[in-house]
Order: structure tokens, then C-alpha cells, then sequence
């Protein structure tokens, strides 16, 4: 039966029949190998493809030209070899019904000449680009000229792939810093004042690609169309630049940003993250396609169905981009075909996906370890043969994600919980009003965990009786840990966790230390809460740089929320000790880099540390286990049962995951669940 609902309506985008108006845009989860999009890469885009979006754009994006290198693991589309690996993944994703494109770049200042083969970065001007720091050589003539065919080539590789088309990417990369009058320095035919001038490497560059590609070849642009800065293109002069492209008649549709994004608060402003305004350039998007009168995509923080549909049913798009939703549940499509929205689990923002692949070197979603992982985990999870009993312990990320794999497995599953609601850390998070989304990984938990009628016992601190009472097969510890906070040499005593401040049970102090040997987000957001009561705070590492586990866009907020406050920040020094002094706190302050002991006073010192895991219930069940508490890596490691069985043959297997082994982050406790309680 046909549907009347708008994102599942088609639409015609040429000669080319989409099959609904849900579409991943570009970008690059840093999958390649050597530069190419092999198994992993293809695997990820087939799973959406199987799922029924309409076009999966790869890259984000691919290099034309060997002095465009990566600043990550980006395809490199300047090599020949590319064009069998594409092939592979089109011809897959358009057995399932899904259109295929790439974005091709090149990246002009936005990388280093100490890439690659340390050629030398190009742009119109001798700016460098704070984010990834060259300094690059002004462009010549031949550069122009060079690039021009590297583009075409480029191209025409793709179209020899398969791929229905290419998207060319025209924000804050070579072609964007061409036509910025911010970044555009040049004399003559691509230079000056006139729009134009500034333009026409844009347009000779789909110029040349058209000649190679012909019209039976999708040829897109994604653009800023209001750069929204001092010096910058304008909205008036992004709309006349729409025009320009449309007049050319080699573009055939227009993915609408909005911003700049040479510094990380730039980028956050253009890729929101928690806490910020969902689709916030949404309506400007839909004035583009209103003036311009073209085909018109947008993707920037829309990660619900409801935003979606609003977004094609008021005609502000035709196609409606869910990247990031999409890290978090490639099934989106099938589940709204279905009748299961309730059933998608949610992005909460985190952007734990984008952050990652610059610190990292692959993207991740905060609370789908399936993501990235195609090849080894499952996002179905398979019935098991055999019907167990599992007991689990603790009801924060870990301990749900074990019972919802568990119960879809088909196992009978009680969960113990000391605390009166789930959550554990994310609880604690999501008291940061900015971070209130975080909650949304335990929601979506509990709400499946209901659907299969797992068992909670909430207010129940479990002791070992109360689990081998229930005669399990299977007994899971997540109970996740506690803040550490003995690491002084004196004075543990007079300090307070961040726990402390974030949760509220201590009341900030009016002059604060923060000493974060953590470097996570419960450092910031405890300084942030004593901020924000007016506190004088200084935030203390013996890192080289402060919060790196925080990462580039997450920091954005944090630093938004307390520049304008009394907050200075420390690095390279080490609290050693801390001792009353009158009604003051005297903090002796050394370094790993030479023999120092300055003082300092405070009124309250804040240790963050990690936590160390509450893991006594482990080890007083571990000698009733049939495996004594051991994993066999290699069997976890080949996706196989665990079949470790040393200990008394009428015991139970028991395992621990997240915290309640090593303090970690929420994707591991999640992936620790997943990849165990899968084979169970």
C-alpha cells in the first residue's frame, strides 16, 4: 500500500528516481584502507542501503589531487585503484535500491604539508587555517590549472565506478575559500572584489567535470551560502552564487550550509552538538531552495523522523540529510516503513562519531558499538538456541545494553540496581542541562528492556545471596565505579570528587580548584556548575593541554559556558598535597618537568581521577563460577561463545564489563556488553 507520508514519497532528481527523501550526506567516518574503501568502509554503507535509504553520499570527503592530502583517513580519489573499490560498494548499495555518490575535495589550506608526500598546501592567499595549521603556498596559475583536471579526473573515475553521481564540496575547502572574500587574495581572472571573479574556479571546475561525465551523471555542490562572518560571503552574495550555479547548467542540485568552520567553534556552530538548537539553518536552507529554485539538500542536527518530515512536508527540502541519526540507527527507514519509530534509537547529540576520527582515527557512535563494526557486530541480534537465566548487576549503560542484548537473544533477565532509577553516570550527566539528551541512550534501553519483559529490581543492593538465588546461567557484574579521589601525597581527606559538585550534594566553594587527572568530561562539567555559581575557579592538569578525552566540538559549549566567568586554566602541574590553613585549603603544586612546590590557597579543591571499579560483588562470586570470572579474548575477539570452564561445574558463568572492570567511557561499557552477552 502506498504511503501518504512525506519522507516516503519519491523524488525525481534528473534522471534519477529516489526512492524516498531520506538520504545520508557526506562524510567520512575514516574507514579506508591505504586510502581505499574496502570491506569495512563498504559494509558500513550497505547496512543503510539494506535498511532502505535513498542515497548514501561516501566521503566527507575524497582527494582529487596529491597535494590535497588527508587530515584523516579520507579516499583518495586521485588514484586509479579507487575505481574497482567503488564499484563494489555502488553495485552493492543499488542491489538494495540505494543511490550512490561521493564527495570529491580538494582541501586548499585545510591540512598540512606534512601529509602525504609533504607537498606543499594551497590557497588564494598565504591564511593560514587555525584548525589544521598550515601555512600554505599562495596558488599559481599551473596550481589552478592542475587542480581543474585533477577534478575531471577525479570525476570521471567515479562515473567509471558506477556511482550516480558526485557531490563537490564548497565549504571552507579550496573551492569555498576561492570564493570567500575572506580567504581570497588573488589579482586577476580568479580574484578581486566581483563575485565572479571569486566564483569562476568553482565554475570551471564543474565546467570541466561535465565534459568528462556527460548529463547522465549527477553533478551536486554542497555550499556555504552565507558564510556568517565578519569579512565573509553573505547570505545576499550565497543565494547570487546559487544563481550562478544554476545558470550554468552543469550543476544539478545544491546542499545548503550554513557557517564557516576554520576554528572548532566555527565547525559546532555549522554541526551542532547537544545542547544546541536542532536544524538551526533549516529555514535558511529552505530560502535557498525558495530564491535559487533548485533540487535542495541540508543536513545539520536533524536527528528525528518529526524534524525530517517537517522539513520535505513544508517544501524547505527535497532531500532531508540524517547522517548522524544514522551512526546511531542505520534502520531508520525500515523502522518508519514499519510502523516502529518508537523503536529508532535516538542520536543524543553527543558527537562522539566526529570528534573521534581526528583523536581517535575512526568515527564511533556514542551508544551503537554496532556502527564502524558491520563486519564483526550485529545491529539485529539473533535468537539464541538454548534459553537462559542472566542476572545482571547495575542499570547504568553497560548493565542495559547486556540486559536488551540478552533479552533479544531470548534469555530470561533480572537486573538488580542499588539506585531508584537507571542510568548510573549518565544520570550524573544528564543533570548539565546542555547534556540533558544523554539520557536518551537509557531511555531507548529501558524502553526495549520493557518490550521484552526484563525484570528490574531497583532500590536493591545485591549481595551474592540474592543473585545465586535466582539459580542464573549467566551473571553479569555492571556496577560500574566510584570517584577516585586518594591520589594526593597528604590530604586526600579535604578534598571532594566531581561527582560531589555535579550531582549537588556539595555546594561550590568561592574559590575553587579543579585538578582534573582525567581529563574527561566530569572535569569540566564540575567546574562548570562552580562557574556558574559564581566561583573563582582554576582548572589544574599536569597534561600539556586540559580535558583531551572532552575532544574538538564537545569543548565548544564547555568553553562558551565559562570564558565569561572568573576561570582560568592550568596545565603541565601536579597537585601533590593539600593541608588546612586556617579556613583556607594550602595546595602544594608541583611538575613532572623539574622539582617544584609552589602554594596556592583554595576553599575547596576538586579532584577528578576516574573511578575506581565497585567490583567487591566479582570477586565474591568468582570462585562459585564455572569459569572463575575469566574471558577468553580470543574466542570474544572471533564473535564465539565463552567457553572457559574451570571452575566448579554446577557454578554459573560470570562476567564483569564497563567501570566495573577499568574506568572508561559510555561506547566501551556499551561495546563491552554487545560483543560479550551477543554469543550468550
Amino acid at each position: 500500500m502506498a504511503s501518504n507520508d512525506p519522507l516516503l514519497q519519491p523524488y525525481q532528481l534528473k534522471h534519477l528516481t529516489l526512492k524516498n527523501r531520506i538520504m545520508t550526506t557526506s562524510h567520512e567516518p575514516a574507514y579506508p584502507e591505504a586510502g581505499m574503501p574496502k570491506d569495512r568502509y563498504r559494509a558500513y554503507h550497505v547496512e543503510r542501503a539494506k535498511a532502505g535509504v535513498a542515497m548514501t553520499m561516501t566521503a566527507g570527503s575524497a582527494a582529487v589531487s596529491k597535494d590535497s592530502p588527508p587530515v584523516f583517513n579520507n579516499i583518495l580519489a586521485y588514484k586509479d585503484e579507487v575505481v574497482g573499490w567503488m564499484k563494489k560498494l555502488t553495485d552493492e548499495c543499488h542491489d538494495h535500491g540505494c543511490a550512490v555518490m561521493i564527495q570529491l575535495t580538494h582541501l586548499g589550506r585545510r591540512t598540512h604539508w606534512n601529509k602525504g608526500d609533504w607537498l606543499p598546501a594551497v590557497t588564494p592567499s598565504h591564511q593560514r587555517e587555525p584548525a589544521h595549521r598550515a601555512f600554505p603556498k599562495k596558488i599559481e596559475d599551473w596550481d589552478i590549472a592542475r587542480i581543474i583536471r585533477d577534478y575531471a579526473d577525479a570525476a570521471e573515475r567515479m562515473h567509471a565506478a558506477g556511482l550516480d553521481g558526485i557531490e563537490l564540496e564548497c565549504y571552507g575547502h579550496l573551492m569555498d575559500q576561492f570564493i570567500s572574500p575572506a580567504t581570497n587574495e588573488l589579482d586577476g581572472p580568479y580574484g578581486g572584489q566581483s563575485l565572479e571573479n571569486r566564483a569562476r574556479f568553482a565554475l570551471d571546475v564543474v565546467a570541466a567535470i561535465r565534459k568528462r561525465v556527460g548529463d547522465k551523471f549527477l553533478v551536486g555542490v554542497r555550499y556555504t551560502a552565507d558564510e556568517a562572518m565578519k569579512g565573509g560571503l553573505s547570505s545576499d552574495e550565497g543565494i547570487a552564487l546559487g544563481h550562478m550555479f544554476k545558470a550554468s547548467g552543469n550543476v544539478d542540485f545544491l546542499n545548503v550550509i550554513r557557517g564557516h568552520i576554520e576554528t572548532d567553534a566555527a565547525l559546532t556552530d555549522v554541526i551542532p552538538v547537544q545542547g544546541m538548537k536542532s536544524a538551526p539553518h533549516l529555514d535558511f536552507a529552505g530560502r535557498i531552495k525558495a530564491e535559487v529554485g533548485m533540487p535542495t539538500f541540508h543536513a545539520a542536527r536533524i536527528p528525528d523522523v518529526a524534524t525530517a518530515r517537517h522539513a520535505v512536508a513544508s517544501g524547505k527540502l527535497d532531500m532531508v540529510g540524517m547522517t548522524r541519526a544514522h551512526m546511531a540507527d542505520p534502520h531508520i527507514v525500515k523502522k518508519i516503513i514499519e510502523g516502529r519509530e518508537d523503536d529508532i534509537r535516538p542520536c543524543v547529540g553527543a558527537t562522539y562519531c566526529l570528534d573521534r576520527i581526528y583523536q581517535a582515527g575512526d568515527a564511533l557512535c556514542m551508544h551503537n558499538a554496532a556502527t564502524g563494526r558491520e563486519l564483526t557486530m550485529p545491529h539485529d541480534i539473533v535468537p539464541a538456541a538454548d534459553k537462559k537465566k542472566v542476572v545482571i548487576v547495575g542499570a547504568g549503560p553497560a548493565g542495559l545494553e547486556a540486559a536488551r542484548v540478552a533479552a533479544e537473544r531470548g534469555h530470561a533477565v533480572t537486573v538488580f540496581e542499588a539506585a531508584s532509577q537507571p542510568g548510573g553516570q549518565i544520570r550524573l550527566t544528564a543533570q548539565n542541562t546542555r547534556r540533558k539528551e544523554m539520557i536518551g541512550i537509557i531511555d531507548w534501553r529501558m524502553a526495549q528492556c520493557a518490550a521484552r519483559e526484563v525484570e528490574f529490581r531497583f532500590d536493591t543492593w545485591a549481595e551474592a545471596a540474592d543473585v545465586t538465588a535466582l539459580n542464573p546461567d549467566v551473571v553479569i557484574v555492571a556496577t560500574g565505579g566510584l570517584p577516585h579521589t586518594e591520589v594526593l601525597e597528604e590530604g586526600n581527606e579535604l578534598v571532594i570528587s566531581s561527582w560531589d559538585l555535579i550531582s549537588g550534594d556539595v555546594k561550590p566553594g568561592a574559590n575553587v580548584l579543579v585538578y582534573d587527572d582525567a581529563g574527561d568530561h566530569a572535569g569540566l562539567q564540575a567546574a562548570e556548575v562552580a562557574a556558574k555559581a559564581g566561583a573563582k575557579v582554576e582548572i589544574m592538569t599536569p597534561d600539556r593541554s586540559f580535558a583531551p578525552d572532552v575532544m574538538a566540538m564537545n569543548l565548544v559549549p564547555y568553553m562558551r559556558s565559562m570564558q565569561d566567568k572568573d576561570v582560568t586554566f592550568t596545565v603541565t602541574y601536579r597537585l601533590t598535597s593539600v593541608a588546612k590553613d586556617g579556613n583556607q585549603l594550602k595546595a602544594v603544586i608541583g611538575s613532572d618537568y623539574m622539582p617544584l612546590a609552589k602554594e596556592k590557597h583554595y576553599d575547596q579543591v576538586v579532584v577528578n581521577h576516574g573511578t575506581l571499579p565497585l567490583d567487591e560483588l566479582y570477586f565474591e562470586l568468582k570462585s562459585q563460577s564455572v569459569n572463575l570470572g575469566e574471558v577468553d579474548y580470543d574466542a570474544l575477539l572471533a564473535g564465539k561463545p565463552q567457553v572457559v570452564n574451570g571452575g566448579p561445574k554446577d557454578g554459573f558463568q560470570l562476567f564483569r564489563i564497563g567501570d566495573a572492570v577499568s574506568a572508561r567511557n559510555t561506547h566501551a561499557a556499551i561495546y563491552d556488553a554487545l560483543r560479550l552477552v551477543k554469543d550468550i
